[in-house]
């Protein structure tokens, strides 16, 4: 894959990924454009990350039943119309539904990471998902900046509007730039949507990245949900724009991301895991200082969100790679698994957060955050222990060396097709 194929990819990631965002900045300029509550347009919020999650476990897994470039090209497609739909609607209800169709089918960059990791070696995998992942990064933190910025100008349906030229356009560049490839299976619908749970239960490596990214994701979700309360409450008594711009620290892992896939391209996924698990440990004790005040206390805020950010992203891209080196057939189906529980642990992390918070204020959720690393930590240090008394065999080496990398022919047409007839 050249550098050209792989910055359109990442292009992709990020419009897709910018698609679920951007409706963030701009929902109380719906509500007046609409002249509703102020709150009536988190529905359209809610509805947008609603239809992403459906999504995941609805359409990713048919990237292995079709070939990429036309349900690539579809999927965008589809999200363009819905966004176009979106900007015309004249009333809320429309508008929720169509923002429902666009979380919904924005799901292309859970399409694009297998697309990518079959097109390259596997001793470029990391360097690709960094890359990728650093497009989907852009995309997040870019869309929130242009939302806002031209809805004050142009009202909020300019960004809606201004999102579907961009995706229909990016639609288009797809059809003529995507390589051809070939479905993996020839499943049916139902046996692709029951095939991550199957996945979950006979491939333990699946299940060890799933814990690694739903612990820390969990903690990840647990800072940013109390971060607002801690810096507008009696500490800082700061007002909801200074969340937005701390968040901006976010995009060092842009340039974080692309290193830590080379490091998992040269020494595999676990030494990664085990690094960024270390530092997420590492930054639940800076963001403890944080609930001191002040100027040290907004520095330690900043640099342990940093810090946390990177660990999370930098593990993001060990663990997919270690994910899609099991099943070369099955990536869309295992990428469902994984980031189901991703989203999984993400959810129940903010839930606990908001409660740990209400006991024992910022110190429980640093608390909190450490304890998720811990247990994480622990499992990652067992699963080696495991593996170094034995002597696998070649078959098994891949999984347990913590290369990241599928064993030899298990990536090859013949063993493929085979998968796809069984």
């Amino acid at each position: 894959m050249s550098r050209r194929m792989l910055a359109i990819l990442a292009l992709t990631c990020a419009v897709a990924v910018g698609n679920i965002y951007f409706p963030q900045a701009i929902g109380p300029l719906v509500a007046a454009g609409l002249h509703l509550p102020s709150d009536a347009g988190a529905l359209v919020v809610t509805a947008t990350q609603a239809g992403y999650t459906a999504g995941i476990v609805l359409l990713v897994p048919l990237g292995d039943r079709f070939p990429h470039r036309p349900f690539l090209v579809v999927l965008l497609a589809l999200t363009g119309l819905g966004l176009l739909a979106a900007g015309c609607a004249p009333a809320l209800p429309p508008l929720v539904a169509a923002a429902a169709l666009v979380g919904l089918t924005t799901v292309a960059a859970q399409v694009v990471g297998p697309l990518a990791t079959g097109l390259v070696a596997a001793d470029r995998r990391g360097e690709v998902l960094g890359t990728l992942l650093s497009g989907s990064t852009g995309g997040m933190l870019l869309a929130r900046t242009f939302s806002g910025t031209l809805g004050e100008w142009l009202g909020w349906r300019a960004p809606y509007l201004v999102a579907a030229a961009l995706t229909l356009l990016l639609a288009a560049g797809l059809a003529v730039t995507v390589p051809d490839t070939a479905a993996s299976t020839r499943r049916r619908y139902p046996a692709l949507l029951a095939e991550p749970l199957r996945l979950l239960r006979a491939e333990p490596e699946l299940r060890r990245s799933c814990v690694y990214q739903a612990a820390v994701f969990a903690g990840f979700s647990a800072v940013w949900t109390c971060l607002a309360l801690l810096l507008t409450g009696p500490a800082y008594g700061l007002g909801a724009q200074a969340v937005g711009m701390l968040a901006l620290v976010g995009a060092a892992t842009m340039l974080c991301t692309p290193v830590a896939g080379r490091m998992v391209d040269r020494v595999g996924p676990d030494p990664v895991n085990l690094v960024c698990m270390l530092g997420v440990l590492l930054s639940a004790a800076v963001l403890a200082a944080g609930s001191l005040g002040g100027t040290a206390g907004l520095a330690a805020l900043t640099l342990g969100t940093l810090l946390l950010d990177v660990a999370m992203q930098c593990g993001m891209v060990a663990n997919q790679a270690r994910v899609y080196a099991l099943r070369p057939d099955a990536r869309g189906r295992l990428n469902t698994a994984y980031m189901t529980c991703a989203y999984l642990g993400g959810s129940a992390g903010s839930w606990l957060g908001i409660r740990v918070w209400g006991v024992a204020g910022w110190w429980g959720v640093c608390a909190l955050v450490a304890l998720l690393a811990a247990l994480a930590l622990a499992r990652h240090l067992l699963a080696r222990a495991r593996c170094r008394p034995r002597r696998p065999s070649a078959g098994a080496r891949g999984a347990c060396s913590g290369t990241g990398r599928e064993p030899a022919g298990t990536g090859s047409p013949s063993s493929t097709h085979r998968r796809a007839r069984r």
